[in-house]
């Protein structure tokens, strides 16, 4: 008998799908590089009841190469945020936001993740009160001893499952310029990964899609 955890993704079907789905993106060339989403059912969950679930996973391969991260930053990382063209705010930046609610709204908005240096970690909710937090992009941590951009591609390769109200939920899983088996190695590690924070597993599946950015769902589950 088959442990309801293990994979119930065909692989099959999984693989036509993706050919289909970057074939249709071909024909229809876009003037950007199209996302490739994973959208989930759920069943047989009760938001209100069930424990809301939340989880990230590290893809293999980079989802979205232009997301951007912002170093928040000591003296030193926002040095080496310079020198590697990575965008960054330093402690007299933060500090002039004066918590003001929109000013930290729209950084929030501008970036679609953060992190921040051990020392001034601590002190986001202080300097920008409750805003990053509100938006789900409270910054990660960056270590003195961490190179920085091999921490900013781990942040890119990272997904973040979150449960909400809804019984669906949807996350990025690669694009259209990735092969073939790179964007079936991302759907499967990113599957099991939800499926592992399932009550139930792979019982509270209703069903699984692929989409493109701009293209039609393709059903894999």
């Amino acid at each position: 008998q088959p442990s309801e955890t293990m994979s119930k993704l065909q692989s099959d079907i999984l693989r036509d799908n993706i050919k289909e789905l970057l074939k249709e993106s071909n024909e229809k060339k876009r003037k950007f590089r199209e996302t490739i989403e994973l959208q989930i059912g759920l069943k047989q969950y009760d938001p209100q009841k069930d424990k809301r679930f939340s989880g990230s996973v590290k893809l293999p391969k980079i989802p979205r190469p232009n997301m951007t991260v912002c170093i928040l930053g000591d003296a030193m990382h926002c040095d080496q945020a310079e020198k590697n063209n990575i965008p960054f705010m330093t402690v007299e930046d933060l500090k002039k936001m004066n918590k003001n609610k929109k000013l930290v709204k729209k950084m929030a908005q501008k970036y679609d993740a953060f992190l921040a240096s051990d020392a001034l970690i601590k002190q986001i909710p202080r300097l920008l009160g409750p805003g990053l937090n509100k938006a789900g992009k409270f910054p990660g941590l960056l270590q003195a001893s961490e190179k920085m951009d091999e921490k900013v591609n781990e942040l890119k390769q990272t997904v973040k499952f979150q449960l909400k109200k809804a019984l669906c939920l949807g996350v990025a899983v690669g694009h259209v310029e990735l092969t073939e088996q790179e964007i079936f190695a991302n759907i499967n590690v990113a599957v099991n990964f939800l499926v592992s924070l399932l009550k139930k597993n792979w019982q509270n599946v209703k069903s699984l899609n692929i989409k493109t950015s701009m293209g039609r769902p393709h059903r894999v589950y």
